[in-house]
């Protein structure tokens, strides 16, 4: 596969052959690669944990903020439907001397 690919690429585009001296399997990243690899994992887990956290506090927050505008539109249909009908003065109707819907005549 190397050999068809090296024929259909130009020279100078492909990487080098592997030293062949090198045996692949003897060579590991060692206890820093180790090490560096860990730390790498940890801060993804506690970044991850800290970024689910968030969406659900800002999810719950949503979710109250949306409770009390219902409850706030609840009140406000209540109130709309609690205008008193009566008149201001109701005794100056009996009387007569309440504002009329006919026009006063002089």
């Amino acid at each position: 596969m190397h050999a068809a690919l090296a024929r259909s690429v130009p020279m100078g585009l492909l990487p080098p052959s592997p030293d062949p001296s090198v045996d692949p399997t003897l060579v590991t990243p060692g206890p820093w690669g180790f090490v560096a690899i860990a730390f790498v994992a940890v801060t993804v887990i506690l970044l991850v944990w800290d970024m689910l956290r968030r969406i659900r506090r800002g999810r719950y927050r949503a979710e109250v903020r949306e409770e009390l505008d219902a409850e706030a539109q609840a009140q406000a249909a209540m109130a709309a439907t609690n205008v008193d009908d009566q008149d201001i003065d109701p005794e100056s109707d009996v009387t007569g001397d309440g504002p009329t819907d006919a026009p006063r005549t002089g």
